[in-house]
């Protein structure tokens, strides 16, 4: 059985919807983190460090996705995601009582490993129940998943961290998570080995590296993945410095940026999970690219909380239509066997996003930079973006 017959029906499925939910878990232990680089001035760790520690924990999952994904198959994918998602607890309340920079290094690194493994084995699972020509209902789902924590977490941790010490209780607190990722493994534990047994054999086993290798020389699939890197980038800007450019600018509120624009993306991409196939992709992806980049560029002159909430919307509907349709030419563009992998890189450029972005502009900041640079650098990238996806 291959790959399309086992996906066959519907993206909507329980099997698959509830990998979303384990993502969506996964996704709950980064989303906490935008409140970091702040939380690190708080205990007095140094400004040439604090880019860097932000930055670890994708830059660990960047350079370790790369040894992962060969040696990931659906035969090991379960077993690695219930490992992971129990790590992922231990990383988590690590940050309760770990506090010197030393400790910090090698706690980003390991809550960097442990989210790479986890996320790379749930895709792996999870593609197998798209069927190709609803990738991008399927993907609208799968991308709504990455952000529902980013549109409920920031928003929770504004509320709470008033009443605690600092941010490390809520970065603990987030680990409930993963225990309840744990239990919905175990409940749909039968279904999903099922489903893997009537595999394709090819699909069981490990990628030789010659088809890696010609995987990367597609001019398609390379093009993509190069759009989605600099899109990424945007986003985490935003992600680790709209709170430092609301304080720099005095104008709106960090936990409502997210609060808005992700429920935005989420509307978004609900209404793309039913009619994102039908349309044009290309076309819409163009429009939606150039509507981010002035949103961004726009953003560190919003001299009133109106022009702030209306940017918050835009950000999200642009970010909610350019995501999942990347992902859904990428998927279309990529063979059978070979999906499970560039979905993955996807996370593996997303990984690079998030390790560079803080890292030089943590070091552009300290440079002695402004804020709003940051969000004009933000929208470059974007048209760096626009500009391979004309060619």
């Amino acid at each position: 059985m291959n790959s399309e017959n086992a996906s066959a029906g519907h993206p909507f499925n329980r099997e698959f919807l509830g990998l979303c939910l384990i993502v969506v878990a996964a996704f709950c232990n980064i989303s906490v983190f935008y409140t970091f680089y702040h939380y690190l001035e708080g205990i007095k760790i140094p400004v040439a460090w604090r880019g860097v520690l932000v930055g670890l924990e994708p830059m660990a999952a960047f350079a370790l996705r790369l040894f992962v994904l060969p040696w990931l198959h659906l035969r090991n994918a379960y077993g690695v995601a219930m490992v992971s998602l129990a790590l992922l607890i231990a990383v988590s309340c690590s940050y309760l009582w770990i506090t010197a920079l030393p400790g910090l290094i090698l706690l980003r690194i390991a809550h960097g490993a442990v989210f790479v493994l986890l996320t790379s084995a749930t895709i792996s699972i999870l593609v197998i129940f798209i069927p190709p020509e609803k990738s991008g209902q399927g993907f609208s789902i799968l991308t709504v998943a990455t952000m529902i924590p980013f549109a409920v977490i920031p928003p929770l941790t504004e509320t709470i961290l008033p009443h605690l010490d600092n941010a490390a209780g809520i970065y603990a607190g987030v680990s409930v998570f993963s225990f309840l990722g744990i239990g919905l493994m175990l409940v749909q534990r039968r279904r999903i080995q099922t489903a893997i047994a009537r595999m394709d054999r090819t699909l069981m086993q490990r990628l030789p590296w010659g088809e890696l290798r010609d995987n990367f020389r597609q001019r398609a699939v390379a093009l993509l993945l190069g759009a989605i890197l600099f899109v990424y980038v945007a986003h985490a800007t935003v992600f680790y410095f709209i709170k430092n450019l609301v304080i720099e600018t005095g104008v709106g509120d960090a936990g409502a940026f997210f609060g808005v624009s992700m429920a935005a993306m989420i509307a978004v991409r609900l209404c793309g999970a039913l009619i994102l196939d039908r349309l044009d992709k290309r076309a819409l992806l163009r429009l939606t690219l150039v509507a981010l980049i002035l949103c961004l560029a726009i953003l560190p002159h919003a001299a009133f909380p109106v022009v702030w909430h209306f940017l918050a919307v835009l950000y999200g509907v642009a970010m909610g239509v350019a995501l999942p349709v990347l992902n859904a030419l990428l998927f279309s563009a990529s063979a059978p066997n070979l999906r499970g992998m560039n979905v993955n890189m996807t996370l593996f450029v997303l990984d690079g996003a998030y390790f560079l972005t803080p890292y030089l502009g943590g070091a552009f900041i300290a440079g002695g930079g402004g804020f709003d640079l940051l969000f004009y650098g933000a929208a470059g990238f974007v048209l760096l973006a626009l500009t391979l996806l004309r060619r």
